[in-house]
Formats: structure tokens, sequence, C-alpha cells
């Protein structure tokens, strides 16, 4: 049985409980936020409502990682 394309991958369960995750990681120090940011954005990947590629998030997250190196 083969998936709609357009659904490919579309888990808004899966994104929602990476989004609580990351909510739950995120504190005061840096490193926390960087950890939530990047988890919102594999998030991405699962919700039906964004049109993302694991392409887009990696380069995303080196972006993420390359400013706190800054």
């Amino acid at each position: 049985m083969s998936q709609d394309p357009d659904t490919e991958g579309s888990d808004p369960e899966r994104a929602e409980r990476l989004r609580e995750i990351a909510d739950d990681v995120r504190g005061d120090s840096s490193e926390s936020e960087q950890v939530a940011a990047m988890l919102y954005r594999v998030s991405d990947l699962y919700d039906p409502d964004e049109e993302t590629s694991p392409k887009d998030i990696y380069l995303n997250m080196r972006e993420i990682l390359r400013t706190k190196e800054s």
C-alpha cells in the first residue's frame, strides 16, 4: 500500500509530542534553547501544515548552531 506523496511522513501526533518535549526542555541556558529550537524544526517534518524537507531542517539547524558559535 503506497502513501499519498502529499501526506507522506505526516504525523500530527508526533509533531505535537516533539513540540511538547521542546517546551519541557526549554530553559534558561542557551543550550536548552538550541535543543528546543531544533526539536521544533524536526517537528515540522511531521506537521501536515508545514512544507519543509530534511535538507531545509538540516540547513536551519546548522545555522542555529553556527549562531551559537558567533
